[in-house]
């Protein structure tokens, strides 16, 4: 008699703490597997359970430190293909490396290719992935890809704030489409900040689009690493006569000098998603509020193990 196929939600080290809400909320236990290192640094994974004909999801976002986290995911991938998994669905909220998806000098990589081909070939069967640095990241994979969008979640919390007199700011041109989507949501006009990136995270303000004088501004992009482009953008809203500025995204990378440069900035707060885990310093700061995307992604992966549509999920 065949076995029924299964749901099964396993997890990487990680974002633990998201991986345990995601499976709360589709209503199992967490997989059991076990990840440990040897002393040089080499990762080992152990699945504690049968996986044969299963429909398994592996939750793995790859953040700080990319390189650990991705090796846990091909390793994790590898495993559960030996194991018989039925289908093996590689969860990625943050796909790292995504920044590197196409040749801007002679003899560049393209990075966010050659994860895409790592993971295909480790035995991914479909990859869950939320909002791409670029969404043509999606045509690397020979698999099918579900892309998934935060725009909902954050724009279900700003309409609670009942902004009157607001606009939507993307913070380069290469972000219109993302804050126009949000700003039709909010009903709100859209302003560009034009700019120019002399080399690798630095960032010059050329010009501002629209109008944002006297105006409550919320700008958004898919991540903020370093947080040059967005505070650099808050100022110069400010200097435009801005009222209050908001800032928004998906992937809290916040690397290096980002605490200091918010803390520092005019933006009285800073809305993130939970796709990347803060560290203590940044949990404990006022102006940083963070987000749940559990839910959606819950609603993906039933979605997905029942063969529905997932892009229903954004109507």
């Amino acid at each position: 008699m065949k076995k029924e196929r299964e749901l099964k939600v396993f997890t990487g080290t990680a974002n633990l703490p998201l991986s345990e809400e995601v499976a709360g909320y589709v209503g199992i236990p967490l997989g059991l597997g076990e990840v440990k290192r040897f002393s040089d640094g080499e990762i080992s994974i152990y699945i504690g359970e049968s996986v044969r004909g299963d429909d398994v999801f592996i939750i793995q976002p790859l953040c700080y430190p990319v390189n650990d986290n991705l090796m846990e995911l091909l390793i994790f991938i590898d495993a559960m293909k030996r194991a018989s998994a039925r289908r093996i669905n590689a969860v990625i909220p943050y796909y790292g490396y995504a920044r590197q998806d196409r040749k801007m000098r002679a003899r560049d990589p393209i990075t966010a290719k050659l994860i895409a081909d790592l993971l295909t070939t480790a035995g991914a069967d479909r990859v869950i992935c939320m909002d791409l640095h670029a969404g043509q990241i999606q045509g690397f994979f020979n698999i099918p890809v579900d892309h998934m969008l935060s725009i909902p979640i954050l724009a279900r919390y700003f309409k609670q704030k009942q902004i009157k007199n607001g606009v939507v700011v993307s913070p380069d041109l290469g972000g219109v489409t993302r804050a126009r989507e949000l700003a039709e949501r909010l009903h709100m006009p859209l302003a560009i900040i034009e700019k120019r990136r002399p080399e690798p995270n630095v960032t010059e303000i050329m010009n501002i689009i629209g109008d944002v004088q006297g105006k409550e501004t919320i700008m958004i992009d898919d991540l903020i690493d370093t947080a040059g482009t967005i505070t650099l953008g808050a100022g110069e809203l400010l200097k435009r006569g801005a009222v209050a500025i908001y800032a928004c995204c998906t992937h809290p990378v916040l690397s290096g000098p980002a605490k200091e440069r918010i803390l520092q900035s005019p933006i009285k707060e800073l809305v993130v998603t939970n796709t990347i885990p803060l560290n203590n310093s940044l949990k404990k700061m006022d102006k940083i509020t963070v987000l749940s995307v559990a839910c959606l992604i819950g609603d993906a992966i039933k979605s997905i193990h029942k063969e529905h549509s997932v892009s229903k999920l954004f109507d």
